[in-house]
């Protein structure tokens, strides 16, 4: 079990804090300064693994390791970004590091239309409305996104970036879902050498939400999108984050039978609850699964069964407790609540599957 970390001058939650939760094993972190495309080099990671080790915690994946949208695009310079990535990945293997999480989401990663949604017990989470969104002008999204967030920079949602969002439609105009998942191929494709090389596996993260949003296509939405991937490169380094949130974001999900359906081929897992409200429209919620609308019980079991035995995270947070000085859905005391919460399901699962033998 471990936390996602976003590293030094970015992330408020200290590494101090991180190791005092009971059962961290390790860390899920990154460059986050680095930018899309870029290779990154042997120092820069090694002052990183330097640091997360010095705390006596370890690196349990990389999330992530952008991808250009040149190589989601399909322009004629996608080969020399992929050969920046696969620099990157054998810096990682070198390294040690063994699984990264990266996405394939054109133009916005993960898309919220409040990061601050205040519920009846005082807390605060992330939520989406569609009819909001249907409202707003897509070049909108990132003033309305960074009028929440203040000086906080936000993954997927960096500032440079979304100085380029007219630029950014517009390459991606005339891309549709078929363009986009053999861009996918391709890439995967250019990257498994390397990746079989050094026993990295590669945890591509479900659309978030699981719809196409502004026009723009997503193919990584649901059971048959996820299992079309893992034929096409059927490689045991291409895999999938199974993110329980993402997925179930549409509730036509059965989260514990897409988890069966991907046996082997789930590399890192992002545990999360949520509370849907209407069709369209959905917010966080604890972990507890009573607090929202998915079986955490069945989707832990359902990953014990299907014998995975990769890293796992709590994923998002509602802020509590009047912690302020975070990043959305990253605060240090519902994510330890929540990351309690699943070892105690973690171990009543492990436990009866072991009195039933």
């Amino acid at each position: 079990m471990t936390m996602r970390w976003f590293g030094p001058g970015h992330d408020p939650i200290t590494l101090d804090k991180l190791r005092q939760v009971p059962g961290l094993s390790g860390v899920i972190t990154t460059l986050y300064g680095s930018a899309p495309g870029e290779a990154w080099t042997k120092e820069e990671f090694a002052a990183l693994k330097r640091e997360v080790e010095a705390s006596g915690l370890s690196i349990a994946g990389i999330e992530s390791v952008n991808i250009h949208d040149s190589i989601k695009t399909g322009a004629p310079e996608r080969d020399k970004y992929i050969e920046n990535y696969i620099a990157t990945l054998n810096v990682l293997g070198d390294a040690g590091v063994r699984m990264v999480c990266y996405n394939f989401m054109p133009v916005f990663d993960w898309t919220r239309t409040s990061l601050f949604k205040a519920r009846k017990d005082g807390s605060t989470v992330l939520s989406y409305d569609q009819k909001i969104i249907d409202e707003i002008d897509p070049e909108k999204m990132f003033s309305i996104i960074s009028s929440e967030t203040g000086d906080a920079v936000l993954p997927g949602w960096e500032p440079e970036r979304m100085a380029r969002i007219k630029e950014l439609f517009e390459m991606y105009r005339g891309i549709d879902a078929e363009i986009l998942f053999e861009n996918l191929i391709y890439f995967l494709k250019a990257i498994m050498p390397t990746c079989a090389r050094h026993e990295i596996k590669m945890a591509i993260h479900p659309d978030d939400p699981a719809w196409p949003i502004f026009g723009l296509p997503r193919i990584v939405t649901n059971r048959e999108q996820l299992l079309r991937l893992a034929r096409a490169v059927d490689h045991p380094c291409n895999g999938v984050t199974l993110c329980s949130g993402s997925l179930a974001s549409n509730p036509a999900n059965d989260i514990p039978e897409i988890i069966a359906a991907l046996s082997g081929r789930i590399h890192f897992a992002h545990l999360r609850n949520l509370r849907h409200n209407a069709p369209g429209d959905f917010e966080e919620s604890a972990h507890l699964s009573s607090d929202g609308s998915l079986d955490m019980h069945a989707i832990v079991k359902a990953l014990r069964d299907s014998g995975f035995e990769g890293p796992a995270r709590p994923d998002h947070g509602r802020q509590i407790w009047g912690e302020t000085d975070c990043l959305p859905g990253y605060g240090l005391y519902d994510r330890a609540l929540g990351l309690a919460y699943l070892n105690g399901l973690a171990e009543a699962v492990e436990k009866a599957a072991r009195a039933r033998q």
